[in-house]
């Protein structure tokens, strides 16, 4: 997958293990320059990459359980999308969960993104009946306790 870095100070994605089923994203700033993020508030992170995502794919933003668990911060929109035909700066908007100020500096790991394959061919027909299945319309723990 072609990634370009947009600025001098961008950290090209890499996986922190071998396994791993994410690309670290990271805060693309200067090394000395830290970004607050105050209890309730969303900030825009950049990333300084841009990336050209194989047509048939999208890339899945999700957070980093560490930033979540340690720090309270989480992604304001859950999980982001990247389609394949978007090719302006990947940007992480993160929200502050915490009571206190929090600080990004430059070069932190912010976010993964994951590159999955999806249907593009696929089309909604809207019809008067669904197919019956055993579980029928059972919704919100339904199929059993968790």
């Amino acid at each position: 997958m072609k990634v370009k870095l947009l600025t001098e100070t961008a950290t090209i994605p890499c996986k922190a293990t071998p396994d791993a089923a994410g690309f670290d994203l990271f805060a693309d700033m200067p090394p000395n320059e830290l970004k607050a993020i105050f209890p309730g508030e969303v900030i825009k992170i950049p990333t300084g990459i841009a990336i050209e995502i194989p047509e048939g794919y999208f890339g899945g933003i999700y957070p980093r359980s560490g930033l979540a668990t340690k720090e309270g911060l989480r992604l304001a929109n859950c999980v982001g999308i990247i389609d394949s035909d978007y090719r302006g700066e990947i940007l992480v908007p993160l929200y502050n969960d915490s009571n206190d100020v929090k600080f990004i500096g430059g070069g932190a790991r912010i976010a993964q993104l994951i590159i999955s394959p999806y249907k593009s061919n696929e089309i909604l027909e809207q019809v008067e009946e669904l197919d019956e299945t055993k579980r029928g319309s059972g919704g919100f723990g339904s199929t059993g306790s968790y």
